[in-house]
């Protein structure tokens, strides 16, 4: 049962930390949509959400090796270094031609960062929401 409470408080607070990464970026290529050359860059969302349970997912799993494997034929897995979301960086196509070689669409940066903004504020009013669910069955209320 806590389990359960625990994997989907697990879940937003990994999907809280990958919209606050998505945000970065997206500020990033607002920041930089006056600079020749550059590229934007977004996070596939999806992906990194992906890669995120499935480490956590693997880090659950039981461990009878000391190499990090279940089994002492299984090949080891690389750690983990960088952030959640760097694996699913990618860089965004380019819809409006510029003279300077800069592919940053700043409409569509606009729309993704309020977007990721109010997908942001639904993640967090969730968690406080199941905090509170928790704490009133706590208290027995």
């Amino acid at each position: 049962m806590l389990a359960n409470m625990t994997n989907a408080l697990d879940f937003h607070a990994k999907a809280l930390v990958l919209r606050a990464e998505r945000q970065r970026v997206i500020a990033s290529n607002i920041a930089n949509a006056d600079t020749p050359g550059y590229t934007g860059r977004d996070i596939n969302f999806k992906d990194a959400m992906n890669t995120a349970m499935d480490a956590s997912a693997q880090t659950m799993a039981p461990r009878a090796s000391s190499n990090g494997t279940s089994n002492t034929r299984h090949i080891p897995l690389q750690a983990q270094t960088a952030s959640m979301g760097t694996s699913s960086l990618a860089y965004t196509a380019q819809t409006q031609p510029a003279l300077d070689g800069n592919s940053v669409d700043m409409d569509r940066e606009r729309a993704n960062f309020v977007d990721n903004s109010v997908r942001y504020e639904a993640t967090l009013r969730f968690i406080n929401g199941q905090s509170k669910t928790l704490l009133s069955a706590i208290q027995g209320q």
